[in-house]
């Protein structure tokens, strides 16, 4: 019986998908998955069972994902899941920044997306659909996503485009070191006089103080957030709303939906989909006797490390997968015997190893 804490009220949609191998637990020092929303985790003392985190949205930064990582707790989101509520959002806000709506349809020229993601892609079909001039950048646009596009949007491949070249402008990228605060003061001084700035994925990922001094001098005749604060809300040329992104019936059900699905998959067979700070990695169901995951790591020689132990004790190693993500590693093998408690405990004192975990055996 698999113990789930729910720190956030989770769509029962997603939540009656748990077959009955799984309990809902009020108790969250229980818990071996939690699914979370908004509820900060980063004061919490991570449960000893915790085995996952399973985010009902695309956002983590409510989520301590390197602790995790270091304890072998796998974080998951879920991308693309609200997808469609926030590019309605998105198109919602580029309208109410041009007040006269066909008008502004009619005067806008070019609308430019950064990043195509789930979100970003559906956002530039949605402008093509309105008959814009719509250039995309992002430099790790992924296969599915290009599968995705409109052959309309013109691809480029240097962010100066969007800023020197669009009307609009609307970014869709994660909150990471290398993106905070990149709508910054030279950003903004590469933009048309009169751009309008569309914000609804993280408002770290401007500078609003820049935007404002931006919004001052007219370099920008808007700006739109989805993310109210001190810094824009009330601010003349700011449209704040008050972060209804993702707050739509479809997504909470379709975020709900996945994340419990993600949740389930790993649990049992040990398969990672969608996580934010490890590798994917999918074996399908384990046939064999015992699967055993090893989170460790990203340094060389572990693989022939963890196999050494498993000869020494004569188990047979029938399949088995190594992932790496940045300094993480994640290998799970199918092994021929039960794996017992010496063998998790040998592994587990190899220097690197982070957790050892029995999937099946």
């Amino acid at each position: 019986m698999y113990k789930i804490n729910c720190l956030n009220p989770i769509a029962e949609v997603g939540l009656k998908n748990f077959s009955n191998q799984y309990e809902i637990t009020p108790e969250v020092k229980e818990a071996e998955g939690i699914l979370v929303r908004s509820a900060s985790m980063h004061e919490m003392e991570l449960p000893e069972n915790l085995l996952a985190v399973a985010r009902a949205g695309a956002g983590v930064n409510n989520i301590p994902l390197d602790k995790c990582a270091e304890h072998g707790v796998v974080v998951f989101n879920t991308p693309g899941a609200n997808a469609n509520g926030v590019k309605e959002l998105v198109i919602a806000g580029m309208l109410l920044a041009a007040r006269d709506v066909v008008g502004g349809i009619e005067w806008v020229k070019k609308f430019g997306v950064i990043g195509l993601g789930a979100i970003g892609v559906k956002v530039a079909n949605a402008a093509v659909a309105l008959d814009m001039e719509v250039y995309g950048y992002d430099p790790y646009l992924s296969v599915n996503a290009a599968w995705s596009l409109s052959r309309a949007v013109h691809h480029v491949t240097n962010v100066d485009d969007i800023y020197e070249q669009c009307d609009y402008i609307t970014i869709h990228v994660p909150l990471m070191d290398a993106t905070r605060g990149m709508i910054d003061g030279s950003a903004i001084e590469k933009m048309k006089d009169g751009a309008v700035v569309l914000n609804f994925a993280r408002d770290l990922l401007a500078d609003e103080q820049a935007v404002l001094a931006g919004l001052q001098s007219g370099k920008i005749a808007r700006y739109v957030s989805d993310f109210p604060n001190s810094i824009t809300a009330g601010q003349k040329g700011c449209i704040v709303i008050p972060h209804l992104g993702a707050s739509t019936e479809e997504s909470e059900d379709n975020c709900a939906v996945m994340a419990v699905q993600e949740l389930m998959d790993y649990l049992e067979n040990g398969n990672i989909r969608n996580s934010v700070n490890y590798p994917a990695c999918d074996m399908g169901i384990c046939t064999t006797v015992g699967r055993v995951a090893v989170f460790h790591k990203n340094i060389a020689n572990m693989i022939t490390k963890f196999t050494a132990e498993f000869g020494e004790k004569g188990i047979n190693i029938s399949n088995m997968t190594n992932k790496s993500r940045g300094e993480v590693a994640y290998t799970m093998l199918d092994v021929e015997e039960t794996p017992a408690a010496e063998m998790v405990q040998a592994l587990e004192k190899i220097p690197g190893v982070f957790r050892v975990r029995i999937v099946k055996g």
